[in-house]
């Protein structure tokens, strides 16, 4: 059987729901979880999300899960469990294969044709792109070739497949062992959370597909190269084949809007699909009502970007204090940080 999963917090929800409801429409065979990269709070439940689980961090074989946590920003957790959620999924015998799709994807039809890749390959990735922009398109070039690609990786982590075989096994594993200590947004390091790895995996691994289909992982880093028509949402094609699933990515900065409006702002629907989103977001305002578990010390006080990236980069600070949001004693991280950061790293408070 198929498992699929995505990775959000509950202010992510009402993407999260939209995904699943999609998922559902279209393949009801699949075994679909949520992986929770934060607190579960009391009135949530797989059941009522009409899911078969909800894996918590907890669920997890993670080493030092509460100090591993405290290093990682929102973003950069949501993403450093992805291989430890695909191992753990790996593991169960009715698992032939996973795959993910980030809380901002939609299906719009069958995906028969993509699943049908896992016969022959064991791990599916999607490029950015597949088709270079025009010559003359600088802008495309800037922002798709250079940002997009050469500075966050060539292949979008929106979607990953892996068979339960030799070499998805190792490709998890790997995985992990490099997210554990490395998935940072970090540009001044060359590294984007867990993308940039993946650059890797063509090389590592056998049984390595990049799947090039135009309908798969539409998005505004590709809209100039593709044909999108329709204007039913129900069947709206790319290059003449049906959409398979569409990427909202940078919907609540207002970026996608600016992208999509700025390469596909041309075409009807585009605006077909973006004004369908919103109003389908507007029906779940969930998003306004919950905070992310992590992103407070025990006393309240809310983790700044400086008290994680000093903890993260100190072995000798994360030995001394393993529970880093614990601020109720005098002897603590949070205490530590108030009277001694600026001294030790007062590069960082310029």
């Amino acid at each position: 059987m198929i498992h699929v999963f995505t990775s959000a917090a509950i202010n992510y929800l009402p993407k999260v729901r939209i995904l699943f409801e999609s998922i559902k429409k279209y393949h009801p065979e699949f075994i679909i979880h949520l992986a929770l990269p934060d607190k579960k709070p009391d009135w949530f439940n797989a059941p009522n999300e009409g899911i078969d689980s909800i894996i918590t961090i907890e669920d997890l074989d993670i080493p030092n899960k509460t100090s591993w946590i405290f290093k990682h920003s929102i973003v950069e957790l949501s993403t450093a469990i992805k291989p430890f959620v695909l191992n753990y999924l790996l593991k169960r015998e009715d698992c032939s294969a996973v795959l993910y799709f980030d809380p901002d994807i939609v299906l719009f039809s069958r995906l028969d044709d993509l699943i049908g890749e896992l016969n022959t390959g064991s791990i599916l990735i999607t490029p950015h792109l597949t088709k270079p922009a025009p010559k003359e398109n600088l802008d495309s070039i800037r922002d798709h070739e250079i940002y997009s690609s050469l500075r966050n990786g060539i292949y979008n982590l929106g979607f990953f497949g892996v068979k339960n075989d030799e070499n998805g096994e190792a490709f998890g594993k790997w995985w992990s062992e490099r997210l554990y200590h490395f998935c940072q947004d970090s540009p001044e390091t060359g590294l984007f959370t867990d993308q940039k790895w993946i650059d890797f995996v063509p090389v590592y691994f056998n049984g390595v597909i990049i799947l090039k289909n135009a309908r798969f992982n539409v998005a505004t880093w590709n809209l100039s190269t593709r044909n999108i028509q329709g204007f039913d949402i129900n069947s709206i094609t790319v290059d003449g084949k049906p959409l398979g699933f569409y990427h909202f990515t940078g919907w609540d900065n207002g970026s996608h809007l600016l992208q999509a409006q700025k390469y596909g702002g041309h075409t009807e629907t585009v605006s077909i699909l973006l004004n369908w989103y919103e109003q389908k977001i507007k029906k779940d305002s969930i998003a306004e009502k919950n905070t992310w578990g992590y992103g407070t010390f025990s006393n309240g006080k809310p983790i700044v970007n400086n008290q994680r990236l000093i903890y993260r980069s100190r072995s000798d600070l994360q030995a001394v204090f393993p529970n880093p949001f614990e601020a109720t004693h005098s002897h603590c991280y949070y205490n530590w940080f108030n009277t001694r950061a600026i001294i030790e790293h007062r590069s960082l408070f310029k």
